[in-house]
């Protein structure tokens, strides 16, 4: 077996796979195989193995389930064909023009932090600026693999200097739990549960005039107030590429704005580089 074949080597069969992700996006047989154009029942013999089915069949179905394509590499191994999407590190020269655009991206976005995280919140490389927010976290806590999250909440990172840390954890937190809903994924389910363990408190409905929900970091300098917005790659067919997203803080006020440009240049930049 090919490492490739090994990442993504299966411990089920393929009917069962294609059975839960057609239970998780909550899609009864009849609606799948009307969408992908497949009779019901050769669906059914296919979800209890009654059926073998060809790997065009497993990916026009996880097209329409709308599968990652981590995983449906990994129903092509169930079925027992090889995997159809590549998986590069990101410094390899295949993926040289994503890292480039990434870095131009992260570099323009200065003086305002800027992160790029994998699947499961792991940092790949960040701009100077997030080094304003990161500045008093224990030093464990900013050792590769640094996970965005944990930094964020727990009470040796981010969390003690967070305003309304209430409101951010439930903000995090609900969108992490939405991620494992969608994906399954028992990493980031081990991560959900790690999280909830951490202290934060319990947070209030948001107002009706609300616009978002911000982050107001207590810095030295003075409270910063900021929102973020996710960015990731369109079309993405190598898996590394698909997993990749942007997530970007802006100011939520003037005052925050001035801040973040008259600290530029105050940081220095350790994150980890893209290779």
């Amino acid at each position: 077996m090919s490492v490739a074949s090994a990442r993504y080597r299966p411990h089920r069969p393929v009917g069962d796979l294609l059975r839960e992700w057609r239970q998780r996006r909550q899609l009864s047989q009849l609606d799948l195989a009307i969408a992908a154009e497949v009779s019901a029942r050769h669906l059914s013999f296919v979800e209890t193995g009654r059926s073998k089915p060809t790997s065009e069949m497993i990916l026009r179905l996880t097209e329409h389930l709308d599968v990652p394509l981590r995983d449906r590499n990994t129903l092509l191994l169930a079925g027992g064909y090889a995997p159809a999407y590549p998986e590069h590190r990101l410094d390899q020269p295949e993926l040289a023009a994503v890292r480039d655009a990434l870095r131009h991206v992260l570099a323009g976005h200065e003086p305002y932090p800027a992160v790029v995280v994998n699947r499961w919140w792991e940092l790949v490389d960040g701009n100077a600026a997030v080094a304003v927010l990161t500045g008093s976290a224990a030093p464990e806590l900013l050792t590769p693999p640094v996970n965005v999250l944990r930094l964020s909440l727990h009470p040796g990172g981010m969390a003690p200097r967070i305003v309304n840390l209430a409101e951010w954890r439930a903000h995090l937190l609900t969108r992490l739990q939405r991620q494992v809903a969608a994906t399954g994924d028992p990493r980031l389910a081990e991560l959900l549960a790690e999280l909830r363990r951490y202290p934060g408190g319990e947070a209030s409905p948001p107002a009706p005039a609300d616009v978002v929900v911000p982050l107001r970091y207590r810095h030295p300098d003075g409270e910063l107030s900021l929102f973020s917005m996710t960015a990731v790659v369109g079309t993405p067919m190598d898996v590394t590429i698909e997993e990749l997203a942007i997530e970007s803080f802006y100011p939520a006020d003037e005052a925050t704005a001035q801040a973040l440009w008259a600290l530029r240049g105050a940081v220095g930049n350790d994150q980890p580089s893209l290779g």
